[in-house]
């Protein structure tokens, strides 16, 4: 059973090699994109259920990650917020901890815990 992925990232590039080594390593199936807040909120308050896990960056062509973030402090139990972000500081993991990620990783350093982060996410959504 794939897990499914909202990815939230304004790259191209980074998003295309992020889906495909999620896909390719950890089982998991992306169910949408986006590249703004305004587009990852709206998308993400209209298929509440349409999703596992949500990977979103901190900064984003418009808006910012951290509202997006906020906006699903309210998610059904067993979603995962994953921030992968090039500015994983330590202050930046307590304020994305605080405002209800699950988790914080760093794009240039922390993709092998990312994916392990997924396998075992996918693994308690297959026990559930």
């Amino acid at each position: 059973m794939a897990l499914r992925a909202y990815i939230v990232e304004d790259s191209p590039t980074i998003r295309e090699n992020l889906i495909e080594t999620l896909q390719e390593l950890a089982e998991v199936q992306p169910v949408g994109l986006a590249d703004t807040e305004q587009e990852a909120r709206r998308w993400l308050g209209q298929n509440p259920d349409g999703w596992d896990v949500a990977v979103v960056d901190l900064f984003l062509r418009q808006g910012t990650g951290l509202r997006v973030v906020e906006a699903l402090r309210t998610r059904r139990r067993g979603q995962k917020v994953i921030v992968l972000s090039n500015h994983a500081t330590s202050d930046m993991r307590r304020r994305c901890a605080q405002l209800g990620a699950d988790a914080v990783f760093d794009k240039s350093t922390e993709i092998d815990a990312l994916l392990d982060y997924c396998v075992k996410a996918r693994g308690e959504l297959e026990t559930a």
